[in-house]
């Protein structure tokens, strides 16, 4: 199995245990295990979100992901924005779409970027990689993936928090599914029609 499989088929127990073997650290694995996700796409952040709050609580795993998610993306966004300028023309030839989610990202500013910010299922590496080449401004940038991932983050902490009582309550369970399919479906549309 490859390394990649490895990290793609972590569950949030594994990502719990971890932390917990860490804890004496502190709040610093509940930060860096979302933030290290912003650049290793790979590793399943819904997983890490409910770890957190299973190991550290539903408001102080919450606050710990979200900072962490945050911290990733603009620092990803930065990055790009530091170094990328010659890549933009190599990636609108190879990827002509990503022509217009650049264009979206211009013209539109705040909107598009908090609502993508706010789908769990959205690749999010890609829409800082694509927002740090545009001439979207940083403060946009940043206010916009925070307050779009501490939606996603809070959505993602509440239904993973108490999962016995999820168990014992069906019609939880359902609320919670239908809410993540209609996000799921939303962010699968958006991600069709400008990722693709």
């Amino acid at each position: 199995m490859s390394w990649n499989e490895t990290l793609s088929r972590m569950n949030w127990h594994q990502v719990e245990h971890w932390l917990k073997q860490y804890e004496a650290l502190g709040p610093l694995p509940g930060i860096v295990a979302p933030m290290v996700e912003s650049y290793i796409p790979v590793l399943p952040l819904v997983a890490i979100l409910v770890a957190n709050v299973n190991a550290y609580g539903l408001a102080e795993g919450f606050l710990l992901s979200w900072i962490g998610v945050v911290l990733g993306s603009i620092s990803v966004f930065a990055i790009v924005r530091r170094f990328g300028g010659r890549i933009r023309g190599w990636i609108e030839r190879k990827h002509p779409r990503s022509q217009r989610l650049i264009h979206w990202l211009e013209t539109h500013g705040f909107t598009p970027i908090f609502v993508l910010a706010c789908f769990p299922f959205t690749p999010s590496s890609l829409v800082n990689i694509v927002a740090g080449l545009s001439r979207v401004p940083f403060h946009t940038f940043a206010v916009a993936t925070a307050l779009g991932k501490g939606v996603m983050i809070f959505l993602v902490s509440f239904a993973g928090h108490d999962i016995d009582s999820l168990l014992r309550q069906p019609w939880k369970i359902a609320l919670v599914l239908c809410v993540f399919a209609v996000m799921w479906l939303m962010g699968r549309r958006l991600e069709g029609k400008y990722f693709k």
